[in-house]
This record gives structure tokens, sequence and C-alpha cells, in this order.
């Protein structure tokens, strides 16, 4: 999908009731009077050379009603920052729309322009991401064996699954269960567990109906074991039309996985968040991370213990929603980021 569609969104948000007027517009201090897109440029990269709140870019947006598709943004474009009525203004100009290539010395039209954030890192999110909870793990078909009873199955292989609905499609994909997404601030253990991480573990097509049913792996990532469940194929297209904004509400949750696993979170990784839509949660919502203060011990108080203020540490953006849970990108990190950190909406 084309920046077209996302700045559009920009647009209409900035047009409309729901404008953001309480946050107040900073610019970055060391922001440039212009700037040149490059290719890999994104434009929460470029916001936030001229904001010190990138995701406020739609209010200070102004279309050039004289450049031909105002909405896209290539490398080459020049981004001008101005000043009407003493407010900041960041207006477009189109710029080198065309490369050379040699040695045919051929012009050929960049159609490709800048994203809201890099999609590459969230990607296998958008197209096959699965929060599964436990009533759709039990009804869900699952491989009861493999071709010639196999420990693990790759590519070109056959698997056996029971419980398999194949009225439908023919097309599915095969998942294995990871972590529980377990909330920290849960009263109760019954409502503790939000979800359960599903793994992508290949694409199957449909053999021959029974039960079991015959599978045909087409396409593996993972190795196949018995007991990963199978369901409807997804449609591999995705959206990445991201509008980023605070959420309307004041909202509060936290930091209760980290994907992959790393130890210590920066920038581009991916954390999953304990709030999805049932708190309000959508696309594009940008939360502010925050760390609990330290506990110290005042020597001068019989050695009392005091709880030193919390302090922001980043930034992230929601991309991919769920019911009870969230993934999201850090964009912003100012110091190691923790698992159980705290996300909020941005303040006024």
């Amino acid at each position: 999908m084309h920046l077209k569609h996302i700045l559009c969104g920009l647009l209409l948000y900035v047009g409309s009731a729901g404008l953001m007027l309480a946050q107040a517009i900073e610019l970055n201090p060391d922001h440039p009077d212009r700037y040149e897109v490059v290719k890999d440029d994104t434009l929460w990269d470029i916001s936030s050379k001229f904001l010190s709140n990138p995701w406020l870019w739609p209010e200070i947006w102004h279309v050039n009603p004289a450049i031909e598709n105002p909405h896209l943004i290539y490398p080459g474009d020049i981004i001008s920052l101005g000043f009407v009525d003493g407010k900041p203004v960041l207006s477009l100009e189109r710029g080198r729309a065309t490369v050379k290539l040699s040695p045919n010395k051929r012009t050929t039209a960049i159609d490709q322009a800048i994203p809201t954030i890099p999609v590459s890192i969230i990607k296998q999110f958008l197209i096959r991401p699965r929060v599964l909870n436990k009533e759709e793990i039990d009804s869900a078909a699952y491989i009861v064996a493999s071709e010639d009873n196999r420990l693990v199955s790759g590519a070109g292989s056959k698997l056996y699954a029971r419980q398999l609905d194949t009225s439908n499609d023919d097309l599915f994909s095969l998942y294995h269960i990871g972590d529980a997404y377990v909330d920290p601030s849960a009263k109760n253990k019954k409502d503790a567990i939000l979800g359960y991480e599903a793994i992508h573990v290949a694409d199957l097509k449909l053999v021959k109906e029974g039960d079991p049913s015959t599978l045909l792996i087409t396409h593996s990532k993972r190795e196949a074991l018995k007991g990963d469940l199978v369901l409807p194929r997804e449609d591999s297209s995705y959206d990445q039309n991201f509008i980023p904004r605070p959420p309307k509400a004041d909202v509060q949750g936290q930091i209760i996985h980290v994907v992959d696993g790393v130890s210590r979170i920066g920038q581009y990784q991916i954390v999953v968040l304990n709030i999805g839509i049932e708190a309000g949660i959508e696309a594009g919502h940008v939360l502010t991370i925050s760390q609990s203060g330290a506990v110290v011990r005042d020597v001068f108080k019989g050695n009392e213990k005091v709880t030193l203020p919390s302090e922001e540490v980043g930034t992230l953006m929601v991309f991919r929603p769920y019911e009870k849970v969230s993934y999201a990108l850090i964009m912003k990190a100012l110091r190691d980021i923790r698992l159980y950190d705290t996300v909020s909406t941005p303040e006024s």
C-alpha cells in the first residue's frame, strides 16, 4: 500500500473533530529548515528531525495542491519548515521523480513511496500473526501423525490432521503454540492468561479429506511436529496504513513479552502489551514507556524506604492489536527498556 493512503488518512484525521489540539507542537531543537528525503527514510524518521513528538506530524502538514500526488513522498523530495501566524508548518516540494539507469540512459519513475515506519521489521507479524485463546486451541484441528511416522517434517512431506473442517477451503497454515501471555496486574489466575502465542510453522494444501485428512506441506519455516495446530490460511496481504496518534482516552498497561526473548529491549524491537482492543487500543496508537523509580533508603529518617519518581524511557507504536493484547514496535529508546515497564497515553 502506498503512502498516499497514509497521508490522506492523516489529513482527514487533522480535519476531524478529534484533532489533538491539547498536544502542544514542540519543534526538535536541532531541526533543519529543509530536508531532502533519501532511500530507506520513513515518515517517522523525517518527523523526528522536525518535531519532538513525531506522531504530531499530521497537525502541521500542509499539502501543495500544485503537486501531482501530493500525498506521496519519494526519495529526492524536499520537506520544508515554515511558519504561518507563528505556528510551524511542514510542506512538500517535489524533488527528483525519476532515476537514470545506465548504460541505457532511460528514466524510470520512482513508484515506491516511503512508509510510515520500517515495515520490513514487522511484516511477518502483519501477514501471519496469531494470538489464540484456550477455546480456540482446544477446538482447532491438529496433526496426529506424519508421513512415514517422522518425528519432524518439512516441505514436500505429508501430514495427517484430525478435526479439520474442509468445507470452505483447501489451503491451511500450521502453527505451534508458544508462550502464554500473562497479565502481571491480574488479581486472580483465571484472568491472568490473556492469550497464547501461535508461531507460524508451515503452509499446507489439502490432498485428501477424511478422518484424518491428508495435507501436503507446500512451504515450511520451521519443523512440523505432532500436536501442531492446523488453521485456515489468512490472506497474505497486509495493511501498512498506520496513522501515528495517541489514544483518545488515558490508557495504561505494561510490556509483558519480548519477541525472540532478547534480554535488552531497544529501538525497533517488537514487544507485546497487556492491553488491546478491549481497552480502546488501535493500530497506530503511540504510547509513552516509563520505568518505575528505584526504592532507596532515607538514612536521614531512620532508613525509611522512599520510591523515586518514574522516568520516561521511550516511545512505542501499536501495529497489531488483539482483544486483550497488542503487538507494538519500539520507536525510541532513551535507555534499556525492561519487561513490565509501564506504557501510557503521552502527556499533553
